[in-house]
């Protein structure tokens, strides 16, 4: 039924013309929503209701070919019986995937989206089966779009002319996680290479085999692991601490070194922008200016610079460093989590670029068809929120922001220990353990020994907290080493070789609320009062059990 249809139809039932009349404005105005949200693909200001969010969700549905598939499923045991009453549906599909959805629960709570978006080609491509779910992926595409540039601050395309595209000027969205979107982007941006250098065969310092990617080391196993899944060689670029205050970044003068030793070996290097105290934000502005600086002149692709912004976006402060990168020097792609930005189960990426090529290029990169569901989550989440919402998150983030710090800083005064000072990260807070744990032994203990024996205590912090119901918290004691496929990082924990603390770390999250916050601090005290109770039980025991043994 449509508003032109209903009140012949309601007439012919004998309903008064007045109340269709009232009735049918309702229809006319959500109509209209939906109108304006197809024409002008921008968020609602205000979020919408969820009857209003299922309502165009299952009339998106309705357009997939499989709409009925789900039902043939579900009734294929009395087939028999209805085969006599002849065949009750549309479609017939005859294909070895046609969206079939055996379970009426799996149907619902996917809105009957049964054929994933894209195709083997491209993930962005339009699917003639699903132009329902075609048009959904590409709306929440563009919805995205609109909430990072309205909302979080990162430019979109800034003109013509002499103007440089800013970072939300062109994206893709990906069903994977950060991780792997990562090594979906290196892929494609390998496969690009390898075209525009080819096309430069013959040209001096073209080599066609782009194949090392310099990262700047932050100590999450996944932006490593990420290059390797891409079949790459990860050359692992030191960091340094801040001399004035307790921040670890990134070592230029090393970037340098690497670019001019590994020449035109390097696909691209990758740099961080969201990570876990001490670690702040690389310094992307200056490293795009110093990738395009060492690229000028230079034949091919060149290197190119993929940043990982996991969950930057609720961050005005790198939002910006972002846009000025891109006005001074090179970025190719931007990765942001789904989940961490937007508060949807995990599962998807956003992936951003200055250049429609290289957005191109991943979309395409992206094998057979994938999963809907991330995007239909998003979809209902950008809903919900609306402009005004998702502006709200992020400025009670903000708020909070200082508070955390304040509760942080008195935690720390009462224990005798020190908030770290790392002002260029506002996500993440740490605090030393310093004062924490104790060393119980004779003076002729070797300092390995001792040092294992403190890291150890304070590992059972870490373990302590997560039984009191804080998750989300991180303890890294001094010196400790991960290998990962081969490399060892020492110091792990705190993405420098030799940090001078044991510290924790918390953050102050996009979604936390104040209440939250709070009760995070009040279990963070009575854990720690807990913790150095168990320790002097320990000590005492220790010193009971070492008089025993001089008398025996």
């Amino acid at each position: 039924m449509d508003a032109t249809t209903i009140p012949d139809l309601f007439a012919s039932l004998k309903i008064p013309t007045n109340h269709t009349s009232l009735g049918l404005s309702n229809l006319i105005a959500s109509n209209s929503q939906t109108k304006a949200l197809f024409h002008h693909k921008r968020l609602p200001d205000h979020g919408w209701t969820d009857v209003q969010i299922q309502r165009l969700l299952l009339e998106l549905s309705v357009l997939d070919t499989n709409c009925e598939e789900s039902v043939k499923c579900q009734l294929s045991q009395s087939s028999s019986s209805s085969s006599s009453l002849g065949y009750a549906y549309r479609w017939t599909g005859a294909g070895e995937r046609e969206g079939r959805i055996y379970a009426p629960l799996v149907s619902q709570r996917h809105f009957g989206f049964g054929h994933g978006i894209g195709r083997s080609g491209d993930v962005m491509e339009a699917q003639p089966k699903a132009v329902g779910s075609s048009a959904l992926l590409r709306l929440t595409l563009r919805l995205t779009l609109d909430a990072v540039r309205r909302g979080a601050g990162l430019n979109g395309t800034l003109g013509k002319g002499d103007s440089r595209n800013g970072p939300a000027s062109f994206g893709t969205l990906l069903p994977v996680c950060t991780g792997m979107s990562m090594a979906l982007v290196l892929s494609g941006l390998r496969d690009r290479a390898r075209t525009l250098d080819s096309a430069s065969i013959g040209t001096e310092h073209v080599n066609t085999e782009r194949n090392i990617v310099l990262w700047s080391r932050i100590d999450q196993k996944s932006c490593y692991k990420s290059i390797l899944s891409a079949g790459l060689k990860c050359v692992v670029l030191p960091t340094k601490k801040h001399p004035d205050t307790d921040e670890v970044s990134t070592d230029l003068e090393a970037l340098k070194e690497a670019l001019d030793s590994f020449g035109n070996s390097i696909l691209a290097v990758l740099t961080t922008t969201s990570c876990f105290c001490p670690r702040v934000p690389d310094e992307v502005d200056q490293v795009a200016k110093m990738i395009m600086s060492w690229n000028e002149g230079k034949p091919g692709a060149g290197v190119s610079h993929v940043v990982n912004h996991a969950y930057g976006l609720q961050c005005q402060t790198t939002n910006k460093l972002l846009n000025r990168a891109c006005i001074i020097g090179r970025v190719d792609a931007i990765i942001c989590s789904t989940d961490k930005n937007f508060l949807v189960p995990v599962g998807g990426a956003l992936i951003l670029s200055p250049d429609s090529n290289v957005i191109e290029t991943i979309s395409k990169n992206y094998p057979g068809r994938a999963s809907s569901s991330p995007m239909v989550d998003l979809f209902i989440t950008l809903l919900s929120m609306g402009l005004n919402g998702y502006k709200g998150i992020l400025e009670e983030r903000k708020r909070l922001t200082e508070l955390f710090g304040q509760s942080l800083q008195r935690v720390a005064t009462v224990f005798g220990e020190t908030v770290l000072n790392c002002p260029r990260n506002t996500i993440s807070f740490g605090m030393t353990l310093d004062n924490l744990a104790t060393i119980n032994g004779s003076d002729d203990v070797a300092e390995s020994t001792q040092q294992k024996e403190l890291n150890s205590q304070i590992t059972k912090f870490g373990s302590m907290l997560f039984t009191r119901c804080i998750s989300g918290t991180r303890v890294v004691p001094r010196g400790s080493t991960k290998t990962i496929s081969g490399h060892t990082f020492e110091g792990f924990g705190s993405s420098n070789d030799d940090y001078p603390y044991a510290y924790m770390t918390s953050a102050c999250a996009v979604g936390m609320g104040e209440e939250e916050m709070n009760e995070f601090f009040v279990r963070l005290e009575k854990s720690w009062i807990d913790y150095r109770k168990k320790l002097e039980q320990e000590v005492r025991k220790k010193k009971i059990k070492l008089a025993m043994d001089k008398y025996t």
